[in-house]
This record gives C-alpha cells, structure tokens and sequence, in this order.
C-alpha cells in the first residue's frame, strides 16, 4: 500500500484514543494491592499498586484525599476505588483513585491505631500526666453540646447529689468537620478563664464529652487536636465519651475516663447523703479512737505507778542495807577517839572563822562609817545646820544663788535647818546698787 493511502496516527492521538478507551473500558473499578514508592507532591498523593507480578501506576488527588483519616504508608495491603486513565505527557496509563481503604481494616479504625500509637510514644497516655480529681469541687467546667443529651445527664445527677455547687457551661459542637476545633478551643477557653478569675473562683475539674453514637460521630474525640488541648490543661479533665463500650483518644489522654457522661458527673461529686454518712463514721471513730487513748493512758498511769512503787520499795530496801553495813563496818572501826579528834579540830575551825568574821564586820563597819560621814559633809542638810539657809522662787521652784535672779515683789521660800520662811521681795540690792 502506498505510504499516501495509509492512516498515519500522532503520538498525542495514539495516546488521547488509548486514553478513550481505558476510560471507556474501566469507568469504575476497585482494585487491590500494596502500597509502594508512596510520595506528595502540591498536596497530591503518587503511588504504585503492586502484587507479585505486575505494578499499577496510581495517583489521588488533593480533593479526594484531603479527607483522608488514616495515613498511607508503604507496604500497607489497600483496596482502591476509581477509573483506569493515561497521562498525556507520558503516554502512561495509571489508576486515579477517588477513594481508598486499608485491606482487612476501616480507614477510621486504621486512623484511630495509628494516632493512638504516634500519641503513646510522645507520652500522652502515660499514668505519670495524670492527676487526681479534687474532692468536692466548689466550680466544675463542662465542655459538651448545650442542646444535646449529656449536659442534661450531667446536670440531673449533679443537682440530685449536690445542688450548690457551681457549674460554667462551654457550649461546643460535638459532631461533625468542625466539633474538633471547637472541642479543643472549649478546654482551651475554660483554661483561659481561670486565668482571669481569683483563686477561689477557678474552675477546679472539667467534664468534656457528649453522649453515645457510631464511631464516625464520635471521631471528634478521637482527632489530634483534641488529644494535645486534654493533655495541655491546667484542669484535670474527665472524658466522658458515649457509652461505656466506646474508648476513644480523648478517654486514653483525660485524667479520668467515665464509661458516660452521668457517671462522669457522679465522679466528680459526691451525694450529700455519702458525705453525711462518711462523717458520722469519721466522729465515731474518732470517738473510739480517743476513748482507747483515754483506757491506754489510764493502764499506763497504773503500769507506771505500779512501777514506781516498787522502785521505791527496791531502792528503800537497798538504803537500809547499806545502813547496815556502814553501822557494821563503823562499829568493827570503832570511830569513838576519831571523832573526838574531828570535833576538836571542828572547834578550832570554828574559832577561826568567828575571829574572820568579826574582823571583816569591822572593816567593813570602819568603812561604812566613813563613808556615812563623808556623805553627811556633803549634804546640804548639814550644811544647814551650821547656820546655812537655800532659798527657792515660788513661782518657778528655781534655787536663787544671785540677787540678780529676783525683782521687786516675787514671792521667794527660805529653807533652814528646821523649818522654812515664805517672804516677798520688797527691795534687790547687787554689787551695792538697789
């Protein structure tokens, strides 16, 4: 056949008319395989699908894969949903994939493994973090839907147990894309509040969760998000999470897990009535406990006197004997002209001392006298009582030593040896002038 007579195909229509029929052959198919030489690149996901003798070519793009929960990773068996098509370019033919799952697992329980895992090795779970819950809080903090049922749960048993104590509300969606976020930020806000209030005010337990549902509308507690905002809180955190069959990240990070919200809010605060209970069981123990100290002090009063006595009939009996013995021994020494010698030599030492004593009485005497005399020439009195006289200003006390301290009319006292003399000024004479 002629070169002009024959059909003669560009590369680009051999490749758009394969890519029409790949399409057109495969619109739909799920596919199985393991994940190899997994890669991104702007958001999209590029992989091979591989079994023991062939490979398949994949891709899945940002708006597919933007929702994925779990995390693909090489070697994992998967089972992929989408349409077989080739790429211009190349000419090479690849699956696109629109959705996926892990072989012989869900993609959100496969998510949820894979948190817990990468969470437990940074520490989140572990017991060291927890803290215990204070009793009888006076402020309790609750993170949950406000229309939903678990704030109810939560508010009937704590009213029914203790009325009085006061409870902040953070209102937060628990269901849907954006419940995470809005759960993280309600432990963040509660935090956040207690940083604006007094130490007596704080909100001293949180309460965080919803009521029971399917894993997808409970996933919100299982996201990241919420586990690092748990972990972070200054307030020890209760999950209380769906019903008591569903575990979920929040519960594995909390404080506390409580199978539901109503046994959260039984945790958390104690009946009246239990209280009362507890009290009285505390007085009567206390009762008793003093009552045994008073028996034991008083057998140990008994127990010590008892003691006593009989060391002090002991030590009476060994008082006497040794008496006994030193009369014995005095009496074989015969002490007759020995303490005669010891009472002549008693009396001579007390010649001694009396002679000492009266010696140093008159030293003494001699001394005082002297002493006596010399202040007796000293006190004006004396002086006095050879013909001296002091005379004083009545108006101010002052003792006049010139003529100068007074003038006409002042009242002035003179004080003599026996008796004084009050008299007015009539005339001041100094140095002869008047």
């Amino acid at each position: 056949m002629p070169l002009e007579d024959k059909h003669i195909y560009t590369v680009s229509q051999i490749v758009q008319d394969i890519k029409l029929i790949l399409e057109a052959s495969f619109p739909e198919i799920w596919v199985e395989g393991e994940l190899s030489n997994f890669g991104t690149k702007d958001g999209h996901f590029y992989f091979v699908l591989k079994d023991q003798t062939s490979i398949l070519p994949g891709v899945m793009f940002f708006r597919a894969n933007k929702d994925l929960k779990f995390k693909l990773e090489n070697g994992q068996k998967v089972i992929c949903f989408g349409k077989i098509s080739a790429y211009g370019p190349h000419g090479k033919y690849q699956v696109i994939v629109e959705k996926i799952e892990p072989k012989g697992i869900g993609g959100l329980q496969l998510a949820l493994e894979q948190l817990k895992s990468k969470l437990e090795k940074e520490g989140l779970f572990s017991p060291e973090h927890k803290r215990a819950l204070p009793y009888l809080p006076v402020k309790i903090g609750i993170v949950t839907s406000a229309s939903g049922a678990a704030i109810k749960d939560i508010l009937k048993v704590l009213d029914r147990r203790f009325a009085d104590v006061s409870i902040v509300i953070r209102s937060a969606q628990v269901q849907g894309e954006s419940a995470k976020e809005d759960i993280a930020q309600g432990i963040r806000d509660l935090n956040s509040y207690n940083d604006t209030v007094a130490k007596k005010d704080r909100i001293e337990v949180m309460i965080v969760g919803r009521g029971g549902g399917s894993i997808e509308d409970l996933w919100a507690f299982n996201e990241e998000c919420v586990a690092r905002a748990i972990y972070d809180s200054a307030i020890p955190v209760i999950s209380a999470v769906g019903h008591e069959r569903d575990v979920t990240i929040a519960d594995l990070v909390a404080d506390v897990r409580a199978a539901t919200p109503s046994v959260a809010a039984e945790l958390v605060m104690p009946r009246k009535e239990d209280l009362r209970e507890r009290l009285e069981g505390l007085l009567d123990m206390l009762k008793g406990a003093f009552l045994n100290i008073t028996q034991n002090s008083e057998e140990e009063l008994n127990n010590l006197m008892h003691h006593l006595k009989t060391n002090v009939e002991r030590s009476l009996e060994r008082s006497v004997a040794l008496l006994h013995t030193l009369r014995h021994k005095l009496i074989l020494l015969n002490p007759a002209e020995l303490i005669e010698r010891h009472k002549e030599r008693l009396q001579d030492l007390a010649r001694q001392i009396l002679v000492r004593v009266e010696h140093f009485i008159e030293l003494r005497q001699a001394k005082f006298k002297g002493a006596v005399e010399k202040l007796s020439s000293l006190s004006p009195l004396n002086i006095l009582s050879r013909g001296y006289s002091i005379t004083f200003k009545i108006a101010d006390g002052t003792v006049v030593r010139e003529a100068s301290y007074l003038k006409k009319g002042d009242s002035i006292k003179t004080r003599l040896h026996n008796g004084e003399v009050v008299s007015k000024v009539t005339e001041v004479e100094t140095n002869g002038r008047s």
